[in-house]
């Protein structure tokens, strides 16, 4: 086995390495790329992203990130940091929000076909890379301003770093390097230490045949936690250090929430996103891995004898198995949880698969798939350029231009059943590739420009400003776009509190002046307001959103606990 290992490393063409990758590389810009610029953050996470970043930027102040004035603890500021960074060197919101997961893509198909060249051969990364680009969960952060893209990469650097030195070395520069950048996938979003959990099945191979890794696990290894803590460190300690130094309500809040709430508590008492133990198994990876799990099937004999032969087969699939296991343990689940091991996943699934020939049924199923795929995009195009009653009730709540969403949908299904038609002598992974390069490229554009004016609340937000003229805007219940997309002053009054808590507080700020006004949704019951000539101002995220002046509030209202308040100076300038 020791010989197996050393021989992988020789299996390495640079002359084709090259080429294939920059075509490869041309490839994924063509998809990762297109598109940046072409539309605003939309919700849920991207305007809270994009907005921290642009208060960075505006204040001068990074180190801790702010949302609407008021300290933001849910996630380490490492994110909003790389967002910041490019919103200052560009000088456009709308490029920097999503630069850093488009590069972050970049980074992580360029180390999967990297080992798969090293460990395999040429062939086998350039299959690994693409399979990756199947999957839609990829694409979909890849192309989004989320933040799990980002700790994908970083926990790709890490596993990089350990594979580098464990199936190709010893190499302890990248063997450390790997574990400095789980430290920094740890104050990107906290579960960046993942890595670490291929040391089991390594160790346990060792363990096995003790001449295995006789050269790369030693005591040397210990020393990589150090460096992973070390890094995590230079962030810690000098929050840690501040907050003692000013030692305020709010900075003591901000510790402890970003310490200790968002990361033991919220892995072991989630209070959100409640899934079964097999959420991942049956909402998750069937659908978002399309079509890597079929493959496992459909080669399951090649599979096994893969794993048995193989141990670094055997090694990133247990890794993989470790992580959703991992994910499936805690009650709060997302599907973008696990997307962290989908990249050595389709790096394993390429190297069990690279030159067999392709199992007919598998065709057939991924053939159809497509085709009904197609036809109903088609049939749905037909239907909303004829404006069909079925069409018009589901998008009763979304302000659509339903004429230019049915030629988008007619186009993208005719496009797809022609690719069809022109490659069926092709193998389906083809064909499903070239559909949805093209799907890609068309929602990237015409698609963006679609959906902006009902991903946004803009044209209320423009409407809102246009009403109050120079007056001053206060927010009740509201979401982070509604201060990202205000060209008035806007005051909030605790993203953190209740409703009924920011309630009582706004009613004092609306006593205190004359020409204040109140943003609420229409929906809520107000203990402090008389909703009732209220101004009605639009509909944004499937609420109706009303005005409150000082004549709609009612004489009394109970104190608020805590008095609260929050204020950001025309935090929509960025559109400008």
């Amino acid at each position: 086995m020791n010989t197996y290992f050393r021989s992988l490393s020789a299996r390495f063409n640079s002359d084709d390495y090259y080429k294939v990758l920059t075509v490869l590389l041309l490839f994924a810009a063509v998809i990762l790329l297109m598109g940046i610029g072409w539309r605003s953050p939309w919700p849920a996470d991207e305007p809270r992203f994009a907005e921290v970043a642009r208060e960075m930027v505006d204040s001068g102040q990074w180190f801790f990130p702010m949302r609407g004035g008021e300290y933001y603890p849910d996630k380490p500021p490492v994110f909003m940091w790389s967002i910041a960074l490019f919103y200052a060197v560009t000088g456009s919101l709308k490029v920097a929000f999503l630069l850093p997961n488009a590069i972050a893509g970049f980074i992580t198909l360029f180390l999967v076909f990297d080992l798969g060249a090293r460990l395999w051969s040429v062939k086998v990364g350039r299959n690994a890379a693409l399979l990756l680009m199947l999957a839609p969960q990829f694409i979909v952060q890849s192309k989004n301003a989320q933040i799990d893209a980002m700790v994908m990469c970083w926990i790709t650097i890490g596993c990089y770093g350990l594979i580098r030195h464990f199936m190709s070395g010893p190499h302890w520069r990248w063997y450390f390097t790997g574990w400095a950048f789980m430290g920094l996938g740890v104050i990107t979003k906290g579960v960046g230490f993942l890595p670490l959990f291929m040391m089991l099945p390594i160790i346990i191979y060792g363990l096995k045949n003790k001449t295995l890794f006789a050269d790369k696990l030693r005591w040397n290894c210990l020393a990589g936690p150090l460096v992973m803590l070390a890094v995590i460190a230079c962030w810690v300690i000098p929050m840690v250090l501040i907050v003692q130094h000013y030692h305020t309500p709010e900075m003591i809040a901000y510790q402890n929430n970003i310490l200790f709430k968002q990361t033991g508590e919220r892995y072991a008492n989630s209070w959100h996103h409640i899934k079964p133990w097999y959420y991942y198994l049956v909402s998750v990876v069937p659908g978002l891995w399309f079509p890597l799990p079929l493959l496992i099937v459909a080669h399951w004999r090649r599979f096994i004898d893969k794993v048995k032969a193989e141990p670094t087969i055997a090694i990133l699939l247990i890794w993989v198995v470790l992580v959703i296991l991992f994910f499936s343990i805690s009650p709060g689940k997302r599907g973008v949880y696990i997307l962290p091991a989908l990249p050595m996943f389709a790096l394993a699934i390429a190297a069990i698969i690279t030159d067999l020939k392709p199992k007919r049924w598998l065709e057939y199923l991924i053939t159809g798939l497509l085709t009904l795929l197609a036809m109903v995009l088609t049939t749905t195009g037909i239907l909303a350029l004829a404006k069909h009653p079925v069409i018009l009730k589901k998008l009763v709540d979304y302000p659509v231009d339903i004429i230019s969403a049915g030629y988008l949908l007619l186009f993208i299904g005719v496009l797809w059943l022609t690719t069809l038609v022109l490659l069926r002598k092709h193998a389906s992974l083809l064909r499903m590739g070239v559909i949805l390069t093209i799907g890609w490229i068309l929602i990237s554009t015409f698609g963006y420009r679609i959906l902006e004016p009902i991903r946004t609340p803009e044209a209320i937000m423009a409407k809102t400003g246009e009403t109050i003229g120079d007056g001053e805007l206060g927010l009740i219940d509201f979401k982070e776009q509604f201060i990202l997309f205000s060209p008035v002053d806007i005051t909030h009054f605790s993203y953190l509190a209740t409703a009924r808590e920011q309630e009582r507080n706004a009613w004092i700020w609306i006593t205190e002046k004359p020409k204040r006004y109140l943003l609420v949704p229409q929906n809520s019951k107000y203990k402090c307001f008389d909703t009732t000539d209220a101004q009605l101002m639009g509909s944004a995220h499937r609420d109706d959103w009303i005005l409150l002046s000082p004549a709609d509030r009612l004489p009394n209202c109970t104190p608020p606990k805590r008095k609260q308040r929050f204020f950001t100076p025309k935090p929509g300038r960025w559109m400008n």
